[in-house]
């Protein structure tokens, strides 16, 4: 294969222009920006962004960050990944197993981030019945960090929707931070500190 980028040869699924226009590393941010501090990921603020904490109740850790923006929701995870490899292959096959598992229906594309699976997912409605909901799912190897999204909303089938979506997901900015950490775990996450405080 002649045609492969660096990324594609290390065996890493991300966009050829990842390091100048996202998701970022925490090496290749703009310092001066004012990001929300989230540990694991810093999101850069937005008119009409709404952000959400999802905590698992055992446990009390932060799990997931829930943005809200342009009529959809982008769940996000950052994870640990080796130097050399990625993850966003292999995590894939395990969504498109699930989805499968649930009676759902899963295809996979060719996105502005790469490679990504759109799935009909069986949903339970408030009156009993089964509906369904379509949800895209993105993913993007960085170094030693692997950043998967989970599109609902307008921006599953609205082009316009899709392309604000797509951009809020490639102004994030993952700290992997120096220490080891096994591949898969989720980076940690915490509250962002109170705007003003030092």
């Amino acid at each position: 294969m002649t045609d492969a980028t660096p990324a594609a040869a290390a065996g890493k699924s991300a966009p050829e222009d990842r390091a100048t226009a996202g998701p970022f590393d925490d090496s290749e941010a703009n310092p001066v920006q004012p990001f929300i501090d989230l540990g694991g990921i810093k999101i850069l603020p937005r008119a009409g962004l709404n952000l959400r904490l999802e905590v698992e109740e055992q446990s009390q850790r932060i799990v997931a960050v829930g943005l809200d923006y342009a009529d959809s929701t982008l769940q996000v995870q950052p994870f640990a990944a080796p130097r050399s490899s990625g993850l966003w292959d292999e995590t894939r096959e395990q969504i498109r197993q699930q989805v499968r598992e649930q009676g759902g229906r899963v295809e996979e594309r060719d996105g502005p981030l790469g490679a990504e699976l759109l799935a009909e997912v069986p949903v339970a409605a408030p009156d009993g019945t089964t509906g369904r909901r379509l949800a895209r799912f993105v993913g993007v190897d960085g170094p030693r960090w692997f950043l998967r999204g989970v599109v609902g909303g307008a921006a599953t089938s609205d082009v316009a929707a899709a392309a604000q979506v797509e951009d809020l997901f490639r102004s994030i900015v993952v700290v992997r931070g120096g220490s080891p950490m096994p591949p898969r775990d989720l980076i940690p996450l915490k509250m962002p500190s109170t705007p003003g405080a030092a």
